[in-house]
């Protein structure tokens, strides 16, 4: 069953009236950025008290995106089983949890476990979040939902550069993880100013209307359909994690290993190139509205393309910063559209469990990325260009994958 609101106007002010779950829509994507950002900032320093190379923390990298495959897979279970407020709930409570415990790791195997464990709570949370905000707002303003909620992650990106370049040089990664355990305060927010999504609580008054007429009193089993619209959706959101990862997981440490730059001074790229991913995702929330999803989506990856070069080795501090700006307008903007785009694809008995499975599989896309580019670029020199290339072959294929047009779209 489909609940269709429609809203007297759009945009913004449409939102004001489900400012609680935007809110903690937003805040959710902020503390997972936090503290999954943390990670790559702490690398370098990570490798060193361990005695690794940048390319085994790889691995880790990879085994945090098989948890986060499980947790977007099974908290999109649980939250079309028993509801999206719950499995937002207990995703934020898990990742906070496993993201404190990684500043207790004192080896390398030790450290994959936790991060495998902090993946887990970090795509169930995504996949909660991300399913009860679009179930929620008015159809006319989920671009600008989207878009506001997939902000929050550069916004903890942001503050985790701000926190790296104070804590880092003075008391150590560890308790930039210790800092991880704040998310766990937001549960509180969501147990009392959020409620539970309008679309699932009418599916279940249908179950609970069909077990009241029928004879087995059984609830009616929900079976996944892999259709052409669900399969689009996987692939685009696998090929298009793949490409952000490329492009930023090893973004801080080229920075320091490339460029020679300290804690305090990457700061400032970082810092641009999250204002441009807060100002892009904004703009292409409000573009989409009058250009449709799909012109957006080309036109933030033809600029990917165009300035993945300078963005990652620029000669000259000024056009380092400017491409920072640029890149993280174009390579976070399409993900403000991404909740809505994955959201349209699912109908609403399955939406939950779809969107996680599509996350999922990003989140595969981005381990698999975590572990090739430092696997073709070795050493300092070699790291920045091995990223340029898979970055530019990942966004052909995202572009190719977004033009085909599926021919069994759900009503949403």
């Amino acid at each position: 069953m489909t609940v269709i609101i429609s809203p007297s106007h759009a945009g913004f002010k449409a939102l004001l009236p489900y400012w609680q779950v935007t809110f903690a829509s937003f805040m959710g994507w902020f503390l997972d950025g936090f503290d999954l950002t943390t990670f790559m900032f702490a690398m370098p320093d990570i490798a060193t008290d361990m005695g690794c190379t940048i390319s085994m923390l790889g691995g880790v990298l990879l085994g945090q995106s098989i948890g986060r495959f499980v947790g977007n897979t099974g908290w999109g279970w649980l939250a079309d089983r028993y509801g999206r407020k719950p499995a937002f709930i207990i995703g934020v409570i898990w990742f906070a949890i496993f993201s404190a415990l990684t500043g207790f790791s004192h080896s390398l195997f030790t450290l994959m476990i936790v991060q495998f464990l902090f993946g887990i709570g970090f795509g169930g949370e995504w996949t909660a979040s991300a399913t009860l905000l679009m179930e929620t707002v008015p159809e006319t303003a989920r671009p600008v939902a989207s878009a506001l909620m997939m902000s929050g992650y550069e916004l903890g990106y942001l503050a985790a550069a701000g926190a790296q370049a104070l804590i880092l040089p003075h008391f150590g990664w560890r308790v930039l993880f210790f800092i991880g355990v704040i998310p766990a305060f937001l549960s509180l927010f969501i147990r009392i100013g959020v409620k539970e999504s309008p679309v699932w609580l009418a599916q279940r008054r249908q179950q609970r209307q069909v077990r009241a007429k029928g004879s087995t009193g059984l609830s009616p089993k929900i079976r996944f359909t892999l259709s052409q619209a669900a399969l689009q959706a996987i692939i685009f959101m696998t090929i298009l994690a793949f490409q952000k990862a490329a492009l930023y997981t090893f973004y801080p440490t080229i920075l320091r290993d490339y460029h020679h730059l300290t804690p305090q001074i990457i700061f400032w790229p970082i810092m641009l190139y999250c204002l441009g991913s807060l100002s892009g995702k904004i703009l292409c929330g409000k573009l989409a509205e009058y250009f449709g999803t799909m012109k957006v989506m080309m036109g933030t990856i033809i600029v990917v393309m165009i300035m993945t070069g300078p963005f990652l080795c620029a000669a000259n501090w000024p056009l380092l910063l400017a491409s920072a700006f640029i890149m993280g307008g174009a390579a976070s903007g399409i993900f403000a559209l991404v909740p809505y785009y994955l959201a349209q694809r699912f109908p609403s008995d399955q939406r939950s469990f779809g969107m996680g499975l599509s996350y999922a599989l990003g989140s595969l896309g981005q381990g698999l990325a975590g572990k090739l580019v430092p696997f073709f670029g070795s050493t300092a020199a070699t790291l920045p260009l091995s990223a340029i290339a898979f970055v530019l072959i990942s966004s052909l294929l995202t572009a190719g994958s977004t033009l085909f047009k599926p021919r069994d779209m759900p009503e949403f």
